[in-house]
């Protein structure tokens, strides 16, 4: 990943509402949500949302897709990835130490943190 697309994602991840739609849409893979679930579940008026959503499709960090009259947004996770790598291997030089401080026991199959409650204004 570019240094500029990694300050961009970065960037985007720095606000609290949009890391909470980051994490509300992770569970959720492929299927994604649509803008009023996303709305309902984080406590957003439209215009409100679609300034995050837009903010993190630009930094390539969530994708939309158009489905009959709803557009579904969906994580990227390769580009979240991108972003993560980036930071692990280009900025930290794959350091053993920080590596192994990003290691975490897998939550069991299905099982996420829950992103029910991060209303946000």
């Amino acid at each position: 990943m570019e240094r500029s697309k990694a300050l961009t994602a970065l960037s985007a991840l720095a606000h609290d509402t949009r890391l909470d739609l980051v994490r509300l849409l992770v569970p959720h893979g492929d299927a994604g949500m649509t803008a009023g679930e996303i709305a309902r579940h984080l406590g957003l008026g439209p215009s409100r949302l679609s300034f995050h959503l837009s903010a993190l499709e630009q930094a390539g960090l969530i994708r939309s897709r158009k489905l009959a009259r709803n557009v579904i947004y969906s994580v990227d996770a390769a580009g979240l990835g991108r972003m993560m790598s980036y930071l692990l291997n280009d900025c930290c030089l794959d350091h053993p130490e920080i590596r192994a401080a990003c290691t975490c026991a897998p939550a069991p199959a299905g099982q996420f943190p829950s992103a029910v409650g991060m209303a946000k204004t």
